[in-house]
């Protein structure tokens, strides 16, 4: 009971703090207004999830992954799908189209968090850099997945693979083409699997 207490709480915390995040920006958001939109002591939010950018790392996951459910990456239908397709262009297609959910669901987050700079901050500054640190080992794991079932182009190592995906999936090229330039999710996802097949076959 109390475990499913704990839970509700930090649910409700982190669902008020995207609202407040989104509408006001994270520098402006405050502990404090945290804690009344959330209904709760800012201690209680201190106690289950940690400082304001915990508190943001928090929501980002959640929206990475579509719940707060304890599962993997590795083991959500994403993943299972991009990596039993079984063709080269198929498991591309697969992985631009997770790429795109990923970054519709965290994209206007962290565009707002791109949008101010992270400044002297340095938890945000830290934030941005663990964000960036994970999509490459996802990047990672794709590439070596295509690298072991598929193999890469000719004279093409896997470091640089990685480092193409890594930089056409970052958040701030979606952001740029999607809320800067205007184009809709379908347009992303097909440059994006454009691009990717161009510099992995």
């Amino acid at each position: 009971m109390r475990a499913e207490q704990a839970r509700d709480t930090r649910r409700r915390i982190l669902a008020a703090a995207e609202g407040e995040l989104l509408r006001g920006g994270y520098h402006a958001t405050t502990m404090t207004s945290l804690a009344q939109a959330s209904g709760v002591s800012p201690q209680t939010i201190y106690d289950a999830i940690g400082k304001k950018a915990a508190v943001l790392k928090a929501v980002y996951d959640v929206l990475l992954v579509g719940d707060d459910a304890p599962i993997p990456m590795r083991e959500r239908p994403e993943w299972k799908r991009t990596v039993t397709q079984h063709t080269l262009a198929a498991t591309l297609r697969a992985y631009a189209g997770m790429s795109r959910l990923i970054v519709s669901r965290v994209g206007p987050l962290v565009g707002m968090v791109l949008a101010e700079g992270a400044g002297a901050d340095a938890d945000l500054a830290n934030f941005l850099a663990a964000i960036d640190r994970e999509r490459r080992i996802g990047n990672t794991a794709v590439v070596r997945h295509i690298a072991d079932r598929f193999g890469l182009p000719n004279g093409l190592s896997a470091d640089p693979a990685i480092d193409h995906v890594w930089t056409l999936t970052a958040l701030e090229v979606a952001d740029r083409l999607v809320r800067r330039c205007g184009w809709s999710w379908d347009d992303y996802e097909r440059w994006l699997g454009t691009q990717l097949a161009a510099g992995l076959t």
